[in-house]
């Protein structure tokens, strides 16, 4: 059952959304159209909310909205806004198939400051994060473990050759951020190894066991067949 009251209060707040809307897209050509009279080039960002995803950059769990140029949560204090032109690479951190949220790691182009963090973003929206990240042409990796980022970064500003594909002495290393998931890589293949390995040894030793049964089968058929002959005779 439904109170009257309440239906009107919802309605009167759809509208006053609706006004409030209204008024600050009026706001923002105004705005644009004096920045043009003065010669200066103004243009307002407008956050997609269907690109938006759940996160607690600081100390609350806020819905964070892609914008063209930025990524911004403006409606908790203190407020979260990074620029994309900014962003070196995003890892993923403590992505598992048992865990129902990860954290979010930006690593900004300026490497003497630390990378930012969003943190408990459901797991449910790795896909579309991954995904408008592509769109962005914003590398990303993910990994199982959390990482100490000024131990981090420190490696990475003291390696001349990080981007590249070989160390000083020739060998080979993985370029670039992809060392962030190269362990966890190297990890999960050799669990599969030793998994393959336990099944295999479970094969041959049920296969042995079928051959046993079966020369014991035959050995008490060829009995049987004896002792027919001997009555027989």
């Amino acid at each position: 059952m439904y109170d009257p009251d309440e239906l009107d209060e919802e309605q009167r707040e759809r509208q006053l959304r609706k006004k409030l809307n209204e008024m600050f897209k009026e706001f923002c050509k105004k705005m644009e159209r004096v920045a043009k009279h003065h010669r200066f080039h103004l243009e307002f960002d407008i956050p997609y909310r269907d690109l938006g995803f759940h996160g607690v950059p600081n100390r609350e769990m806020v819905l964070i909205q892609p914008t063209v140029r930025c990524l911004v949560n403006l409606t908790e204090t203190p407020f979260f806004l990074v620029e994309l032109d900014r962003v070196e690479h995003i890892h993923f951190e403590r992505c598992t198939f048992r865990s129902k949220n990860f954290d979010m790691i930006i690593i900004l182009q300026n490497f003497d400051v630390l990378p930012l963090s969003i943190n408990a973003v459901p797991m449910n929206e790795l896909d579309a994060i991954q995904e408008w990240l592509t769109d962005c042409s914003i590398t990303y990796t993910a990994g199982q473990a959390s990482m100490s980022w000024k131990s981090v970064m420190n490696l990475v500003k003291g390696d001349p050759r990080f981007y590249e594909e070989t160390d000083e002495h020739g060998e080979s290393k993985p370029a670039g951020w992809q060392f962030l998931q190269a362990d966890d890589n190297h990890d999960g293949n050799e669990e599969e190894d030793d998994g393959d390995e336990d099944y295999s040894a479970g094969d041959d030793d049920d296969e042995d066991e079928d051959e046993e049964d079966e020369d014991e089968e035959e050995d008490d058929e060829e009995d049987v067949n004896g002792d027919d002959d001997e009555v027989g005779v």
